[in-house]
């Protein structure tokens, strides 16, 4: 850590905080999404859990980004 810099734990709990209620509603909207498409398109299990795999993937990436532009807002160090 830098010298003169110390942890803003209340910007960390936030950021965590807010990750933790979006990543289960990404989360959750890949799984149903993934379970809504293979059962319109009569895809199967082996179908769907393809699109699951692709779904959270894609919900990874939301979040990092998610994640990367709060620790701009926010940022996790403040001067001392």
């Amino acid at each position: 850590m830098l010298e003169g810099r110390r942890i803003n734990w209340t910007n960390v709990s936030t950021v965590i905080s807010v990750a933790i209620l979006i990543g289960a509603e990404v989360f959750g909207a890949a799984f149903a999404g993934s379970w809504a498409l293979a059962t319109l398109f009569d895809l199967g299990s082996t179908g769907q859990r393809i699109l699951d795999g692709i779904f959270v993937l894609f919900g990874i990436v939301v979040m990092a980004q998610f994640v990367r532009y709060a620790h701009r807002i926010e940022p996790f160090t403040a001067r001392a």
